[in-house]
């Protein structure tokens, strides 16, 4: 899943796990649940702390119980063992496929853009809640009309850095106004851990929807179902709409 995606909006799950690397030991696991309790009582400057060091350990913790660990109501999934990580001065962004003018863009490209920032609960399909998430970034719809979107295009494919995980949206559903690439989170930068540099954020959809570390955005003739939708999740993943799940929508 990938959540965060890969909540599953990039995670395991679904036909045969990847290799992860070695369990994590007893003492690693009580203190980590120690560190995980700390952090609630302590306030979100150290819950961000410890969510950080809960997402390293559990990128090798093959048992997934690091996920039950208290982590600001968050999981941490992955389709892959490892991800790369890409600092902003690294990152790069590709638009392409059905549109005028194809073009790359850099982290700093981004922050130019039109900021927008949505408060929005986050819904997993496996069906923990964060509620009133701060996303801040650029309308995917600003980047499709920058691009030029030609008349045959009439759906959007997302792929991702950790190599594996893509994700799809309708172009009508891609150019709401509730759907970010984000470029921040939690009012902070988006971590490595969550999909950062850059990630997709799809606010009234299951988490994911929302790819993390996003890397390409292509205009296609037709929907091509995401890494998930090979698994089963519907293509169209409301919350509460979809995936026979009554959640309440977020907002």
């Amino acid at each position: 899943m990938n959540e965060t995606p890969s909540e599953p909006g990039g995670s395991t799950g679904g036909g045969t796990p990847p290799e992860r690397g070695a369990p994590v030991g007893r003492r690693v696991i009580l203190g980590m649940l120690g560190l995980g309790v700390a952090g609630v009582a302590a306030g979100p400057y150290l819950q961000r702390a410890a969510d950080t060091v809960l997402a390293k350990v559990s990128d090798k913790d093959p048992t997934g119980i690091t996920g039950l660990f208290p982590g600001g109501g968050f999981r941490y999934y992955s389709v892959v063992g490892s991800v790369p990580e890409r600092s902003p001065e690294e990152y790069t962004l590709t638009v392409d496929g059905l549109v005028d003018r194809p073009g790359t863009h850099r982290f700093a490209d981004l922050q130019a853009m039109p900021q927008t920032r949505i408060v929005h609960d986050v819904q997993c399909v496996t069906g923990w809640r964060v509620p009133s998430t701060p996303f801040e970034g650029v309308r995917l719809s600003h980047l499709l009309d920058a691009a030029g979107v030609r008349p045959g295009a009439t759906a959007v494919r997302f792929t991702c850095f950790d190599g594996s995980y893509t994700e799809s949206l309708t172009l009508d559903q891609a150019r709401r106004d509730d759907v970010l690439v984000a470029l921040r989170m939690e009012d902070g930068p988006v971590t490595h851990a969550h999909g950062g540099p850059v990630r997709l954020y799809a606010a009234p959809m299951y988490f994911y929807k929302s790819a993390k570390w996003l890397s390409g955005i292509t205009l296609t003739p037709t929907v091509q179902p995401g890494y998930w939708e090979h698994y089963g999740y519907d293509v169209d993943a409301w919350v509460g709409k979809s995936n026979r799940r009554d959640d309440a929508p977020t907002g």
